[in-house]
């Protein structure tokens, strides 16, 4: 008879995501996961099937949860120009917020994994291009409703403001003046016109 799981998939899947997000994944041993998720290592590897498999999935896990919220959260912005400020502004409130200074996820396993690990780089330029489309498609809507000259290279803006957001992340997880930090957003976003 095959054995009845004793935990819910997507709060261990939730746990481990902020485990691996605040460690690292080679700084992440097996037995901290059995330890941090309450869980036995044959669960985890008739689940998931090792360290790698729970990785891949809660770093999944994290890339979908916030492509739903930044597309929620964009769809929700009356003025573009403003959306991104506010963009930007939640990013560096959620830094100074944080208390472990994790930083971002994606940034952080970009610069652990990507140098060694060509499928990871695959998985970090797949998920740059949704960004930056998502970024061109919020634009393209201020280009439509004139906010936004139609001279403007569309294309060029997205990725920079791409470059920018993952750089304030990186900022803001050491320089917590939130003043000077928008001072930045604001002069990046004057390229908007």
């Amino acid at each position: 008879m095959p054995r009845v799981k004793k935990f819910n998939e997507e709060e261990t899947l939730n746990k481990a995501m902020c485990l691996f997000w605040r460690n690292g994944f080679h700084a992440t041993s097996m037995q901290d996961l059995v330890n941090y998720l309450g869980i036995n290592r044959a669960s985890i590897y008739d689940t998931y099937g090792g360290k790698k498999e729970l990785f891949d999935s809660a770093f999944a896990h994290y890339r979908t949860v916030n492509r739903k919220q930044l597309q929620a959260f964009l769809e929700s912005q009356e003025s573009v120009k403003e959306g991104f400020r506010r963009l930007f502004q939640q990013g560096i409130s959620e830094a100074a917020c944080d208390a472990e200074r994790k930083g971002c996820f994606v940034i952080n396993v970009t610069t652990e994994l990507v140098p060694n690990d060509e499928e990871m780089l695959m998985v970090i330029q797949e998920n740059k291009a949704f960004m930056t489309g998502v970024f061109e498609d919020f634009l393209k809507k201020g280009v439509n409703s004139g906010e936004i000259s139609a001279d403007k290279n569309i294309k060029n803006i997205a990725s920079l403001l791409h470059t920018f957001l993952n750089g304030l992340k990186i900022i803001s997880k050491t320089d917590s003046n939130e003043e000077e930090l928008l001072a930045s957003v604001d002069t990046v976003l004057t390229l908007l016109g």
